[in-house]
């Protein structure tokens, strides 16, 4: 009975109890949640304030800690706090050939400033810092005006300023030769007597210049009656290479600086509905192209409409 009443003790002696469940556990995953909320919204505040050193600084940290062995350019603007926060409205770049410009920039309605027409006026009002891009615009706006300016006095002195049109795009400055009649009989590439003098009188203002100019043909949408022009393609394109041959020859500039396109009816200036489209659509366009960046470049059509007042 003594052995018997042992072992029984003995299981009593040895058994274990049941460990209590902890119920606090949570608090151990909540508190690291929120240390990294904590620092989430310490690295979102830091960033927020920008300090061009300090970001060029990480830049050049994280570029060596990465192995890379050249820097990568940043590109863009300014810091946020270096212009106050203001972000600058976009421009309209709806300026193109063939669109209608209001009557307040000083165009017609085929979209080029008439060479017998004042100079726009309107000042619009510029507020915060400038960035380079619209400096360098402005800059090459002035240099296009310039060019405009000698090329107007010059077809004046004439009496053919109603023949030119001007307008400043994304490309340059173009130079619209916009009445057919004067420049090429009908069906033909040959310059007249009238459209020579036009290029006589506008070419002194870009021979020296080191721009390309690029010469674009245009014609309606009639259908082309002729033994030597299938269509209005070989037409359109025929017309901008015999500009392009008098610009070589006469007019004395570099055959590198030049190109011809034909464009057909392609890109008229007038629907056909309109009746002006048969004569405003048949032109030959005199681009000069600027050699700006692309950047630059988009900004030209806004500023184009105020060449007088920059």
């Amino acid at each position: 009975m003594s052995a018997h009443g042992g072992r029984r003790g003995g299981r009593r002696g040895g058994a274990h109890e049941e460990e209590h469940e902890n119920h606090e556990r949570w608090l151990v995953s909540y508190a690291d949640m929120m240390t990294l909320l904590m620092v989430l919204f310490i690295v979102l505040f830091a960033i927020s304030q920008v300090d061009q050193k300090k970001f060029a600084a990480l830049k050049d940290g994280l570029t060596s800690g990465f192995g890379a062995t050249t820097s990568i350019p940043i590109s863009g603007g300014t810091g946020i706090t270096e212009n106050d926060g203001v972000v600058p409205e976009p421009m309209n770049m709806d300026v193109g050939l063939g669109v209608k410009q209001d009557s307040s920039t000083g165009a017609d309605q085929t979209g080029y400033k008439d060479a017998s027409d004042g100079q726009p006026s309107a000042r619009t009002s510029s507020t915060g810092a400038k960035s380079p891009a619209q400096i360098e615009a402005e800059k090459e706006v002035k240099r296009l005006a310039g060019i405009e300016k000698r090329i107007r006095a010059a077809l004046k002195k004439k009496g053919l300023q109603d023949d030119v049109r001007f307008k400043v795009t994304e490309r340059g400055l173009v130079v619209a030769l916009v009445s057919d009649d004067v420049f090429f009989d009908s069906a033909s590439a040959t310059l007249r007597p009238r459209g020579v003098s036009v290029l006589k009188a506008v070419t002194p203002a870009i021979t020296s210049l080191p721009n390309d100019v690029a010469v674009e043909g245009h014609a309606n949408h009639l259908t082309i009656t002729s033994s030597v022009y299938p269509t209005n393609w070989e037409l359109s394109g025929a017309r901008a290479a015999g500009v392009v041959r008098w610009l070589a020859g006469a007019g004395g500039i570099t055959e590198t600086r030049l190109s011809a396109t034909g464009y057909g009816s392609s890109r008229p200036l007038y629907p056909e509905s309109d009746p002006r489209s048969i004569r405003f659509n048949r032109r030959v366009d005199l681009v000069l192209v600027s050699d700006e960046s692309p950047q630059v470049r988009a900004l030209l059509p806004k500023l184009g409409s105020q060449l007088s007042d920059l």
